[in-house]
């Protein structure tokens, strides 16, 4: 990375703007949302899976990517121009993308849960488990993106290695769980 582009990470003007452009595609998702809700077509469980599989792959790209950053990060000496970028990208990673995407993966699939199958099937409370452990993960992401903030990370770049592949698991099994519905 050169110092260029590290500048332009941990610019305020620019990561405003990116910011407002996030938030704003957010806002347009909801509005989605709620219009479907309101509009109520008869496909409605249709266009709820639907945003329930973009929320889920924009979790899983940030569960997926952020382990990566901690890695790299790691390697950059506290303080250096490297470390701030790094830091800059973490937070916005996570607040602007995963947190959202997990709210909205959530959120879609207990309607989904609800509406289809009423919360019956061994396999559809083996996913949910399983998606209790993908939560936990992405909260554990998002308390290391504080100890890095603080310069207090703890853990080998070997560590996040290891934790690099959790989510890749856990997303294994849910699909399993998904498409053959072994314990339906």
């Amino acid at each position: 990375m050169n110092e260029r582009s590290g500048e332009k990470q941990i610019d305020s003007r620019a990561g405003a703007y990116a910011s407002r452009r996030a938030y704003l595609m957010i806002l347009l998702f909801a509005v989605l949302a709620i219009g479907l809700f309101a509009w109520h077509p008869d496909n409605l469980y249709l266009w709820i899976k639907a945003l329930h599989i973009i929320a889920v792959i924009s979790w899983m790209a940030g569960l997926f990517y952020m382990p990566r950053l901690f890695i790299y990060h790691t390697d950059a000496e506290p303080g250096s121009q490297q470390s701030e970028t790094f830091k800059v990208m973490e937070r916005r990673l996570e607040r602007v993308i995963m947190t959202p995407a997990m709210i909205l993966t959530w959120v879609f699939g207990l309607y989904l849960a609800w509406s289809a199958y009423d919360f019956q099937g061994g396999w559809l409370h083996a996913k949910m488990g399983l998606v209790v452990l993908l939560t936990a993960i992405h909260i554990y992401f998002s308390r290391a993106v504080g100890e890095f903030a603080r310069d207090e990370n703890r853990h080998s770049a070997r560590y996040w290695r290891y934790m690099n592949e959790a989510p890749t698991v856990l997303m294994i099994l849910i699909v399993i769980l998904v498409v053959v519905k072994p314990f339906a």
